[in-house]
């Protein structure tokens, strides 16, 4: 049996008989998942993708996460620079670290998510009472 894994992004909806989809759990979680990552630390681009994993998120597409991550930068919700790994004579990497702006976008998305929350707990309680009426 494999593990469940969480969808970072997409259309993740549900077509039910009469036509009408039905999205099973909220859409965009990169920007917030990558900020959760980065403020464990610095990173980099392949460390986060084998991070999101581990979390239990889908592989993330490394043209998607990289995209990202650089909209991200522009925006400010986090900065990056190349590091030198003169040690190892390793390539030369983007290293991410979250900033104040993105730790203040990270806020404001786990209070709507919390905020939504409250709202599926009460749907599925006043679901869950209906079916016992009807039984």
């Amino acid at each position: 049996m494999s593990a469940k894994r969480h969808v970072c992004g997409g259309d993740n909806t549900r077509s039910v008989a009469n036509g009408h989809h039905a999205g099973a759990q909220p859409k965009n979680w990169l920007e917030p998942l990558t900020l959760v990552m980065l403020r464990e630390g610095t990173s980099y681009g392949y460390e986060l993708m084998e991070r999101s994993v581990e979390l239990g998120f889908e592989m993330l597409n490394p043209g998607t996460l990289y995209r990202t991550l650089r909209k991200m930068d522009n925006e400010g919700l986090c900065k990056s620079e190349w590091q030198v790994n003169s040690s190892s004579g390793g390539p030369a990497r983007r290293m991410y670290s979250i900033t104040d702006a993105g730790e203040g976008y990270l806020k404001l998305w786990v209070e709507s998510l919390e905020n939504y929350q409250k709202t599926m707990d009460a749907f599925l309680l006043a679901y869950k009472k209906s079916g016992k009426a009807r039984s």
